[in-house]
């Protein structure tokens, strides 16, 4: 019997089409690919909703959790076998890795894009969303979470980033790599998920600021974010995990306040650690009480405290499920 699959539109480049004569990329009135159904009349029923059609860096965390619901009810109606979600490159990631924290279950939902629009030479995008419903379509891809499917690549929605402006092999999952990878007649995972978090939250109205450490970072700046009554920050730190001096003192006052800052490094590798000692190093941080990231990148980590923010806003509470 085949699996029913539901396709979940909500814009991006993958909608979008080029204009001939002056290069420019823009939306349409008509999804490019909204007659591609037949495609896989033989592999599996699809179905097809158009919930946005949102270039990506339009897309709110409101939409995200709208999105959320979305494939949620579909699931629960026991109507579909698996999910595939079109969207815009730029905040893929984000969208997937709400979802990952978001959904809870056992059926396959891929997050897939493009890199060129519809009618560019070399578009990605109808190869991108072949293989992505044959990854939803595999019994292999169940309880792996949100999966974001690219280039010939399966990778998890917590480890997956964009790396380039514009190539086609942009999605990365960097120390990690690609759980799976698409032949033309195989799905091949070759890793599996040791751990999985979830947290069943309603709403999603919290406003966590995002920033990135730079030499000579002053107090003033942290105040700022600070008295814009902010419920929580990321900073993206310096190397392991730490930061200008400068900014301790503002650093404390938000602390003092009961706002979690949650630290993670601006570089793509490594993890933070509180080893340095000195003042504004990772173990001064760590005993002020700034919370450590284990692996996340800035948007993740910020993805991740808006949602557990919905839960508690306690530290110690907060603390193990970052670290």
């Amino acid at each position: 019997m085949l699996k029913k699959i539901i396709i979940i539109h909500t814009g991006g480049t993958i909608s979008m089409k080029e204009d001939k004569s002056s290069g420019e990329v823009s939306t349409s009135t008509e999804h490019p690919l909204s007659n591609s159904a037949s495609i896989f009349n033989h592999d599996a029923h699809i179905e097809e909703d158009f919930l946005f059609n949102l270039p990506s860096p339009q897309i709110t965390p409101a939409h995200m959790l709208e999105l959320g619901r979305r494939i949620h009810d579909k699931l629960a109606a026991g109507n579909f076998d698996g999910v595939v979600v079109t969207h815009g490159t730029d905040t893929l990631e984000e969208t997937a890795y709400f979802l990952d924290l978001f959904l809870q279950t056992r059926k396959p939902v891929v997050v897939t894009g493009a890199m060129r629009s519809s009618n560019e030479i070399g578009s990605d995008g109808l190869y991108n969303l072949i293989s992505a419903v044959r990854v939803a379509n595999t019994d292999e891809a169940q309880d792996k979470g949100v999966l974001v499917v690219m280039n010939d690549e399966i990778h998890t929605a917590k480890n997956v980033t964009k790396t380039s402006t514009s190539n086609v092999a942009t999605f990365q999952s960097p120390q990690y790599g690609p759980i799976g990878i698409i032949t033309k007649q195989e799905i091949l995972f070759h890793q599996k998920l040791i751990a999985y978090e979830s947290y069943p939250i309603q709403q999603l109205n919290k406003n966590v600021a995002l920033v990135k450490a730079y030499a000579g970072m002053e107090s003033n700046f942290i105040r700022a974010i600070h008295n814009a009554g902010i419920d929580g920050l990321v900073i993206e730190a310096l190397g392991q995990g730490n930061l200008p001096e400068g900014i301790i003192p503002a650093l404390q006052e938000m602390i003092d306040d009961n706002i979690p800052i949650i630290l993670v490094s601006r570089c793509y590798q490594g993890i933070v650690q509180a080893t340095y000692t000195y003042e504004g190093g990772g173990r001064q941080l760590k005993n002020m009480g700034l919370i450590f990231a284990n692996g996340l990148t800035g948007p993740k980590a910020r993805i991740k405290l808006m949602v557990v923010l919905e839960l508690t806003n306690k530290l110690t509470e907060l603390s193990p499920m970052f670290e």
